[in-house]
């Protein structure tokens, strides 16, 4: 079984995107995946990465706690709402702030490292508009971040993606299906 690690990327607690990690998690659960899951909205940390890379900003408890987690993990799940067009910037300083101890020890040797290769990953996007539009028309551009400049310069594959578009219009038996589909997914570990 999987050690898989679910990261919610949001500002508030309570949140659809919330719900979807509950729902991945109950189904990992329910076939032996061992889950820890973390939300942003909860976690005490400054996001903002000081040191820029060149001194290393120690971690908090509740980083500490989401890098060892991540460090031994075997697939991630990263969870969030499309603002503005990409993250919302606490799970940005989330996500620079977990990885910085790998950054800041390759910059110090110069050499390119890639330590989460052998992780999977899914990312999962929640979003206002059509989940087409933000593919096709916009280019899904922090779905292709994440995946090419963050996850894969780490050395994760593969990655793969769910996008949940028309949240806010979404009928309740659409978010329903949408639950249940995250939860097949936890079953699946993927």
């Amino acid at each position: 079984m999987a050690r898989i690690v679910i990261v919610v990327g949001h500002a508030l607690s309570g949140t659809y995107c919330e719900a979807l990690a509950e729902a991945y998690k109950r189904g990992a659960e329910s076939t032996g995946h061992e889950v820890t899951l973390f939300n942003t909205a909860t976690m005490t940390f400054d996001p903002v990465l000081r040191g820029a890379y060149r001194t290393l900003q120690p971690l908090e408890p509740d980083l500490a706690a989401a890098h060892a987690a991540i460090t031994a993990a075997d697939h991630l799940v990263l969870i969030f709402p499309l603002w503005l067009g990409t993250l919302p910037a606490i799970f940005k300083g989330f996500l620079e702030r977990v990885i910085q101890p790998e950054i800041f020890e390759a910059g110090k040797t110069g050499k390119f490292v890639t330590p989460w290769k052998g992780k999977s990953a899914r990312v999962v996007i929640t979003m206002g508009m059509p989940a087409l539009a933000y593919r096709w028309y916009f280019g899904a551009h922090a779905l292709k971040m994440l995946k090419h400049h963050i996850l894969g310069f780490l050395g994760v594959a593969p990655i793969r993606s769910t996008l949940f578009g028309s949240i806010a219009v979404a009928a309740p038996e659409r978010r329903a299906r949408w639950l249940s589909d995250m939860e097949a997914l936890g079953r699946a570990g993927q």
